[in-house]
C-alpha cells in the first residue's frame, strides 16, 4: 500500500460546535475515509479541561492547544510529525504567527488555507497573507471572485462546504408531526419560523425580534390571529450578545417565541429543520452560513439577506431560481477595524423582513414544499460532499505536484 500522506490541520476543535469545528471534522473525516490520508488536528480556539490527545478513530487524532497555538507549537509539530501539508482553516486574525513563520514552514511542507472572506470592498490589505500561503481554497463563490482580483487563478480553487447526506434530511409525515406535537404543544399547527445561529451582532437577532413583532401585527390586522412561532436556537443570555428575553418581552411578542438554548447533536438539528416552515438568515455579513444549508438539505424554504456565502445559497443562477426569499440590502455601510480597514455591512429593513416572512407564509403548504424540494436538489448538487472531498483530495496532491516550483521565496542580497 502507498505512503499516506500526513495532514496537519490548524483549525477550531473539531468535536466542538462552531462553524469551523463542523466543516473541519467533516473535511477529515471525508479525507480519512479515501484511505490517503492521516490528519493530526491542533484543535484551537477554546480553552481545554484535559489536554491529552483524542484518538478519533483511524488516522485522525486531535491535540488540544490553547488559543491557536504559537510559534514554538507548530515548530514542534513540524519536527515530530514531519506533516507533507499544513492545512489553516479560521479567519486571518487567528494565523499571525503562522504568516510570520512561513519561511519555517516551508522548508518542510506547503501551506494550504481553506479561506473565507464575508463581503465586498476587494481585501487588498489581505494580499500578504494570500503571498503566504500556497493554495487557496475558497469557501464562497464571492470569497473566490474577490481573491481573484489580487491573488494568481492556479492558486485559487472554490470548494464550498457541505453536509454529510445522513446528517439532515426530510423525516417521515407522521414522525414530524409528533416532534410538533412535543415541542409546540397545542401550538403544534402554528406556522413556524426557525432561527439557528449565534446571538451576536451581526447576526441581527433583535432586529429579527422587531421583524417578527411586525410580521405578527400584519397577520392579526389581515387574518385575525397569530398563529406563528419563531423558534430560535440560540443562547437569549449570550455575554456577548443581547438579552433577547427582555427584548421579546417589550416588544410583546414573548408568547410567540420558542428559545432552544442548549446545545444539541445534528439529530435534534434535523428535528427543528423538519418542525419548521422556513428557515431564516438575516446576517449583515456572512461567509458562508451553515444552518440555511441545512435547512435546504431537509426540504425547506429559505429567507435570506444577498450578503457573502448566502447568496449562492438562496439564488440557483441556472435558473434563475429562488429557494425562498433573496432579500436585497436597503443601505450597504462601510465598517472596519485596525485589522481589517474596510467591509461592508449588508442592511435589511425590519419591514422588508417581516414582508419575506409574510410572502412565505401567505403560499400554501404545497407551494412551500415544492420551493423546499427544488432547494434539496440543488443543494445536493452544488454542494455536494462526495465533490468536497474529491476536489479536496485533488486540491492537496496538486499541491503537492507543484508547491515547490510555484513557491516565491524572498530572497535578500547584499550589494558592496
Amino acid at each position: 500500500m502507498s505512503k499516506k500522506i500526513k495532514i496537519l490541520m490548524l483549525s477550531d476543535h473539531a468535536k466542538t460546535n462552531t462553524g469551523v469545528a463542523v466543516q473541519s471534522n467533516h473535511l477529515i473525516n471525508g479525507l480519512v475515509e479515501t484511505e490517503n490520508y492521516e490528519v493530526v488536528q491542533l484543535g484551537a480556539a477554546i480553552y481545554h479541561d484535559d489536554y491529552d490527545t483524542v484518538n478519533v478513530k483511524e488516522g485522525f487524532k486531535i491535540i488540544p492547544i490553547n488559543g491557536f497555538g504559537d510559534k514554538d507549537i507548530i515548530r514542534s509539530m513540524l519536527v515530530s510529525y514531519d506533516p507533507d501539508v499544513f492545512i489553516i482553516f479560521s479567519d486571518a486574525r487567528f494565523f499571525k504567527h503562522i504568516f510570520e513563520m512561513e519561511d519555517e514552514i516551508h522548508q518542510v511542507c506547503p501551506i494550504i488555507w481553506w479561506h473565507v472572506w464575508d463581503n465586498r470592498p476587494t481585501p487588498k490589505f489581505n494580499k500578504q497573507f494570500y503571498d503566504s500561503v500556497d493554495k487557496i481554497n475558497c469557501i464562497s463563490e464571492l470569497t473566490y471572485k474577490l481573491c481573484s482580483e489580487i491573488v494568481e487563478k492556479e492558486k485559487l480553487n472554490y470548494i464550498p462546504h457541505s453536509l454529510p447526506d445522513d446528517l439532515f434530511y426530510p423525516l417521515k409525515e407522521e414522525a414530524v408531526d409528533y416532534h410538533k406535537k412535543m415541542i409546540l404543544g397545542e401550538r403544534k399547527n402554528d406556522f413556524v419560523c426557525t432561527w439557528i445561529n449565534r446571538n451576536i451582532k451581526r447576526k441581527r437577532p433583535a432586529d429579527l425580534l422587531k421583524s417578527w413583532q411586525i410580521f405578527l401585527m400584519n397577520l392579526q390586522h389581515k387574518y385575525k390571529h397569530k398563529d406563528a412561532i419563531l423558534l430560535m436556537h440560540t443562547d437569549p443570555y449570550d455575554k456577548v450578545g443581547m438579552n433577547l428575553i427582555e427584548i421579546a418581552k417589550n416588544l410583546n411578542i414573548l408568547e410567540n417565541i420558542r428559545f432552544s438554548d442548549q446545545e444539541a447533536d445534528f439529530q435534534k438539528i434535523n428535528i427543528l429543520h423538519n418542525i419548521s416552515d422556513i428557515s431564516i438568515n438575516i446576517s449583515c455579513a456572512e461567509g458562508f452560513g451553515l444552518s440555511t444549508l441545512e435547512a435546504m438539505l431537509v426540504g425547506k424554504p429559505i429567507v435570506s439577506t444577498l450578503t457573502g456565502g448566502l447568496i449562492r445559497q438562496v439564488i440557483n443562477p441556472e435558473g434563475p431560481f429562488v429557494n425562498g426569499v433573496a432579500l436585497k440590502p436597503d443601505v450597504t455601510t462601510i465598517s472596519g477595524t485596525q485589522n481589517i480597514p474596510y467591509l461592508n455591512e449588508d442592511y435589511v429593513s425590519v419591514e422588508n423582513i417581516a414582508k419575506a416572512i409574510m410572502q412565505m407564509y401567505e403560499l400554501n403548504k404545497e407551494e412551500r414544499k415544492e420551493i423546499g424540494l427544488k432547494a434539496r436538489e440543488y443543494v445536493k448538487e452544488k454542494f455536494s460532499y462526495n465533490n468536497m472531498i474529491k476536489n479536496w483530495d485533488n486540491s492537496i496532491k496538486d499541491t503537492l505536484l507543484n508547491w515547490e516550483s510555484r513557491y516565491k521565496r524572498i530572497r535578500i542580497e547584499v550589494i558592496n
